[in-house]
């Protein structure tokens, strides 16, 4: 649900946000914003003493960060996003300006000297408004900031310190987060609750609205892409919240009103269940996007669009009625775009539903419509039982599936496909999350079609990197590879890496690969990793961590039941990864989270 109107005329425009904070990230999202994330490499080295106030230093490094992004991202694509938002919070006291503490004795430094006092939390934030043309960017910033005043109650020493050692501290301005653990540190706050966690969404808004003007006096317009479309798109029922002017139909909606009276107002009434019926309709949302995949639909449109309903269903053999209820929920999703003329791609679907784009998930779409799809109609029964490993008919038949999935090389090919999607996407963040210059060779355990190891070869020239997986993955990956110079630097050797011996490198890079097998064998796999790296060398960990901030979004609270239907893993929080890494010899662990698809943990290989 969009918590301010003007944020829908957000909607077509293509927002970035620069910042990693998983934190800012959640607060965006709940407010219906549509955005992608790209983590600002700007160093925050910036003279604290040169700014007049401390305000004046945040809102610098905000915009700082967004012009970094915006720069980047056109030099790389000639082309830059709409608008790219940047946000820098800080907390000061007594004219000092507290930043994310080095270690828990920088921590405790912090923390003790806002213990018992009030202190201000200001967060800049900058907005960057991009106009490209003829391969030149213009911008136009606008940057505000907010203040909040916070007193921490009087606490003991070992408050201090079971709140230090809990880790909650360590990438958290001031050293403590409002939101999590640290509000038992905390007596009153005077202001803005979001400034404190990292995000002033109310002065965003306002600043916005004097940005885009006032929104449209019409009503509510009855197609939002801020989620999957309201369940009227498919079954004509209400779509605003709250509008229960008729009681019938607020009790078809599940929910019986409280007062009965025949003249009640719609105050007595309960909200409309909007969020609950488009869950129901979720997945009817999902199939519509398989089944326009499926049918081409996008790649008809890509090279003949825009074209009218009756056009598209002769072009892919289908009938024009079911053809133009199809082609109107796409619309709805964001998927397409109507005019007089006709349908054609929105920017989402040209830019990752073509079968050859460079970003394409085409081939992951079509993976989860014919694999994932049929394997959770299973799921009850693996709830039931506790695993689809488990005796019954329907288990079997969900686990046959998997293992049919990777008897042929055709559905091996398939899953390769899917993946290679998926890994384009989330490779950069891989390897660009820490800085990886001081190692000159990798072995990427997994990975697959290698779209981790060019991006690792792109980024890092000097850098060699050897993909080490399976043989029945390793002969098809040739039709993967790029084109380019990068290209020399990366090899595929086939093998298991719990069986065969494992290829020598200063980086070992593990992304994606542990939550899919139990602890017993995360520890084979990291008793092999540890007995080939030598002291000095890393290891890099990519996973999605339990214990996140973000992990509230239907796709990360999805994540376990993937692993029940599928394998014999679990998901795990970065402390438990830290301590298994830490069993196995790799210490000082550095732990970034993203905010987007993965969590990365760093760490170096001590001396045995």
């Amino acid at each position: 649900m969009m918590m301010y109107p003007v944020i829908r005329k957000l909607l077509h425009k293509r927002v970035v946000l620069a910042s990693a904070s998983p934190r800012r990230r959640e607060i965006l999202c709940q407010a219906g914003l549509r955005f992608e994330v790209v983590p600002s490499r700007f160093k925050e080295k910036l003279s604290k003493a040169s700014f007049p106030t401390p305000y004046a230093y945040a809102i610098e490094t905000a915009k700082q960060k967004a012009l970094e992004v915006t720069h980047r991202m056109h030099q790389k694509d000639l082309r830059a996003p709409d608008i790219v938002i940047g946000a820098d919070t800080i907390v000061t006291i007594e004219g000092l300006i507290l930043e994310k503490p080095t270690d828990k004795q920088d921590a405790y430094r912090m923390l003790s000297r806002l213990n018992g006092k009030e202190h201000s939390v200001f967060t800049g934030v900058a907005i960057v408004q991009c106009f490209s043309q003829d391969g030149q960017l213009d911008v136009e910033v606008s940057q505000f900031y907010q203040e909040t005043k916070v007193t921490f109650s009087e606490l003991s020493e070992d408050l201090l310190w079971e709140y230090i050692h809990s880790g909650e501290p360590m990438d958290k301005a001031g050293g403590y987060g409002i939101q999590a653990l640290g509000g038992m540190l905390v007596e009153s706050i005077h202001g803005d609750f979001l400034n404190v966690v990292g995000f002033p969404l109310n002065h965003f808004c306002k600043k916005l609205a004097e940005l885009y003007g006032p929104p449209q006096a019409e009503g509510r317009p009855r197609v939002r892409h801020d989620t999957i479309p309201t369940v009227d798109t498919f079954e004509n029922l209400s779509d605003a919240e709250g509008a229960g002017s008729d009681p019938g139909r607020a009790q078809a909606g599940g929910d019986p009103p409280h007062n009965t009276d025949a003249n009640a107002t719609a105050e007595n009434l309960p909200p409309f269940p909007t969020r609950l019926l488009e869950l129901i309709a979720g997945f009817k949302a999902s199939k519509a996007l398989f089944t326009a995949c499926k049918l081409k639909v996008f790649e008809l449109l890509e090279g003949e669009g825009p074209l009218e309903a009756v056009a598209v269903a002769g072009r892919v053999d289908t009938s024009e009625q079911g053809t133009g209820w199809l082609l109107d929920v796409c619309v709805a999703l964001g998927l397409l775009e109507k005019t007089d003329r006709g349908y054609s791609n929105s920017e989402l679907a040209a830019r990752h539903l073509l079968s050859d784009g460079e970003y394409s998930l085409h081939d992951f779409i079509q993976y989860n419509n014919d694999h994932t799809w049929a394997v959770f109609t299973h799921l009850e029964s693996a709830i039931r039982k506790g695993s689809s490993r488990n005796h019954g008919a329907l288990a079997n038949k969900a686990q046959d599936l998997l293992q049919g999935s990777c008897q042929s090389q055709d559905a091996t090919l398939r899953s390769m496909k899917a993946a290679h999607g998926l890994n384009k996407l989330i490779a950069r963040q891989v390897a660009t999350t820490f800085d990886l210059s001081p190692f000159t060779s990798a072995c990427d355990l997994g990975g697959c079609t290698g779209a981790l190891a060019h991006e690792l070869a792109r980024e890092y020239p000097g850098l060699k990197v050897t993909v080490f997986d399976l043989p029945e993955v390793i002969k098809h990956v040739a039709c993967f590879q790029p084109a380019g110079p990068q290209t020399g630097h990366v090899s595929f050797m086939p093998g298991d890496f719990f069986k065969d011996s494992l290829p020598q490198a200063d980086l070992y890079v593990l992304s994606g690969i542990l939550h899919d097998w139990p602890d017993d064998k995360v520890h084979e796999l990291l008793r092999r990793v540890s007995g080939r790296c030598r002291p000095g060398g890393g290891l890099l960990v990519a996973e999605v961590a339990v214990d996140r901030d973000t992990w509230v979004t239907p796709p990360s609270l999805l994540r376990p039941l993937s692993r029940l239907l599928e394998t014999q893993g679990k998901e795990r929080s970065m402390d438990e990864y830290r301590l298994m890494l830490r069993q196995h010899g790799f210490a000082d662990a550095l732990v970034a989270r993203t905010g987007d698809v993965l969590d990365m943990l760093l760490a170096t290989r001590t001396t045995p």
